[in-house]
């Protein structure tokens, strides 16, 4: 029996062993004989990669040609896939970008660490402070824990992964950085990954004299974003950044990198399309013996040139003004915001916003531009929503006076109060103007007088002509912007409130719950001005091809048509003429050159649970032929007056400055 069972086994065995050989053979016959062309095709196979050249983007130019935002180039340290270690040669790997960090330490050269660890005081691993990069840390795609690893449990899997354990904490920490970014941003050869930016000629020479120590390492051109004037519309031009996780997700079948530029903010977000150029492409191929080659095959275009519609000069006066008069008011706590806009074409010529801040600052401490309490990164001219006050009253005469509630020769008796019922309504300062017409209350900003327009029109009436007006409604400018609001019963019901016949006598002064923005008072105020054209705002004039030269001009565009009547709008510019020719304003206006029409406002506000006033002014001028209109915000101001100055010298100097004896730029002056 023992035999017997012995010689099953060996049997077992034996048959075994022979399926085991005629497999190998089958598979090595099949190799070398049926597919052998095709393997032997293989092995000597050439291998070609295609990796993306950068663009520059486009230029940002003012309406004269003047350049605002331009390129500057620059070099980076990239690693190439190509010749670098692979990256089972962890060892290889660490020793090469220790090397780099060891030049780049020498150099005084920032290279990237976006790794969210670093050491702490007592010498331990913690988090940096931003938790959706150590969420991102932690992934599965990343260092794969749960979401409650510690700092040390994330150091641990860093260290295995890349076999960082012959290294201190601090070393491994700086190794680990680099390591981390290779492996988030997709490291291959198809996409190098740069990992010094805007490097010295030095370290440059250092990186190409030593090809055995910087084994992967390489330079390659960048282009920068470069400022005529960096302190000059920061929160029009807007700012640029690498693209995150998510737009790269959304965006790479358009063609973006992991590695692309995208803009962040005004100009540059709203013009990316046309900013951004069209990536090159370079082809690298490796052939069977692991010889490299690489050949340019598509060059890169650079992006479209974007001229706007303001003007460098007359945005460098507001700016300047707007700042003295805020300090003015108060040095420490007062803002604000001027607009200055083309009345025939919606054209935004200026627009400034105070406290404001440098774009480069952004870039190089943008921490402490965050954490500024007076929130200089705020675009108080588009995204801050004001009770505008009296500048309210125009409008309110042109909707009683189109309605027939009143006409032009109406009078309202003013003894500085006004009681409805048993509440007891107040003129400006309880001063009693009399017995006034509309535009004997357009000049003394009679709240009496609007009072009771507001009592005959009704909400309904109310809102309708101030939506006619674009207020409480986007102005169309390309970039961000707010809506504002609209007083009136639905409103109040979402904050909570019944709507009640003393909130519509207050709106008819500008007060109740209207916000509006300084673009919306200017458009508004342009609206008036040039009879009843409501235009969209813009900041953009024309993009110019890169490529091809050609303009391609934004022009204007009607959003309405007011069905009001000339002789309406007369009586309107009748009234803000005259407010004029007081004796305050008209003294700080005699120097503007031209004739002009205007409206005060104050608005009440509770800051710091102190009742203050914020003043506004909305301005046009010629008078006779309107061409521009101004409206302008400063907070803390006692009244609308305290902003004239800055009206004024903006009117001042655009008259000074715009004629018509200029030769306009050639398109290749405008490019260079």
């Amino acid at each position: 029996m023992k035999s017997r069972h012995f010689s099953l086994r060996s049997l077992t065995a034996i048959i075994l062993v022979i399926a085991l050989v005629c497999t190998f053979g089958y598979t090595l016959y099949d190799i070398q004989i049926v597919n052998g062309e095709f393997f032997s095709a293989q092995n000597s196979a050439v291998r070609t990669y295609t990796v993306p050249i950068e663009a520059a983007r486009g230029e940002i130019v003012d309406r004269n040609g003047n350049p605002l935002v331009t390129n500057r180039q620059a070099n980076s340290i990239i690693l190439d896939a190509a010749y670098f270690p692979s990256g089972r040669e962890n060892e290889a790997r660490n020793t090469i970008i220790l090397n780099l960090i060891s030049l780049f330490e020498k150099n005084g050269e920032e290279y990237v660490n976006n790794l969210p660890l670093r050491l702490g005081s007592g010498g331990g691993v913690e988090f940096t402070e931003d938790e959706d990069d150590v969420e991102a840390m932690k992934s599965p795609d990343m260092f794969d824990l749960q979401s409650y690893a510690t700092p040390q449990n994330c150091f641990d899997a860093m260290v295995e992964k890349y076999g960082l354990e012959g290294y201190d904490t601090e070393t491994a920490l700086k190794i680990g950085a680099v390591r981390y970014e290779l492996t988030r941003l997709m490291f291959s050869i198809e996409n190098p990954v740069a990992i010094a930016l805007d490097v010295s000629d030095v370290t440059v020479a250092a990186v190409k004299e030593d090809g055995e120590r910087y084994l992967g390492a390489d330079v390659r051109p960048v282009t920068y974003r470069e400022y005529a004037d960096s302190s000059l519309a920061p929160h029009i031009l807007g700012t640029v950044r690498k693209i995150n996780a998510e737009e790269y997700a959304e965006l790479r079948d358009e063609g973006y990198g992991i590695n692309d530029t995208i803009g962040e903010s005004g100009i540059e977000a709203a013009m990316e399309s046309e900013l951004r150029g069209t990536p090159g492409e370079m082809t690298v191929t490796i052939d069977a013996e692991g010889n490299i080659t690489e050949e340019v095959t598509k060059e890169p275009v650079q992006g479209n040139t974007v001229v706007l519609t303001i003007d460098r000069d007359l945005q460098r006066v507001a700016q300047e003004m707007l700042k003295a008069t805020c300090d003015k008011v108060s040095v420490s706590q007062s803002a604000g915001a001027v607009v200055v806009e083309d009345v025939n074409t919606g054209a935004v010529l200026a627009a400034a916003s105070y406290p404001t801040y440098d774009l480069q600052d952004y870039y190089d401490d943008y921490s402490s531009l965050a954490s500024n309490s007076r929130n200089p990164l705020f675009n108080r001219f588009a995204l801050g929503a004001y009770a505008p006050g009296s500048t309210f009253k125009p409008m309110m005469a042109c909707a009683a006076l189109e309605e027939g509630v009143i006409n032009e020769g109406t009078t309202f008796s003013c003894g500085g109060t006004w009681q409805y019922y048993d509440v007891t309504f107040q003129c400006l300062n309880s001063r009693a103007h009399g017995s006034e017409n509309v535009r004997e209350a357009l000049r003394d900003s009679c709240n009496i007088f609007f009072y009771n327009c507001a009592e005959r029109l009704g909400i309904s009436k109310i809102d309708e002509y101030a939506s006619m007006f674009g207020l409480g409604e986007k102005t169309g400018v390309e970039i961000s912007e707010a809506s504002g609001m609209l007083a009136g019963p639905a409103n109040a019901e979402r904050l909570g409130r019944t709507w009640q016949m003393g909130d519509t006598i207050q709106t008819g002064i500008g007060q109740s719950d209207n916000l509006f923005t300084i673009l919306q008072l200017a458009n508004y105020c342009a609206t008036v001005a040039n009879s009843g054209t409501r235009y969209d705002m813009h900041f953009v004039q024309s993009v110019i091809n890169s490529s091809s030269g050609t303009i391609e001009e934004t022009g204007a565009t009607v959003a309405q048509e007011l069905p009001i009547a000339q002789n309406t709008f007369d009586t309107v510019h009748e009234g803000m003429r005259m407010v004029a020719q007081q004796y305050t304003l008209s003294n700080v206006f005699k120097n503007a050159g031209v004739d002009v029409a205007c409206k005060t406002g104050t608005s009440q506000v509770v800051k710091n649970g102190k009742v203050v006033n914020n003043g506004f002014l909305i301005t046009y001028a010629p008078y006779e032929s309107p061409e521009i209109s101004v409206a302008s915000a400063i907070e803390l101001a006692g009244s609308g007056t305290e902003t004239a100055e800055i009206t004024s010298s903006l009117i001042e100097y655009y008259y000074a400055n715009n004629t018509d004896e200029q030769p306009a730029q050639e398109t290749d002056k405008l490019l260079s």
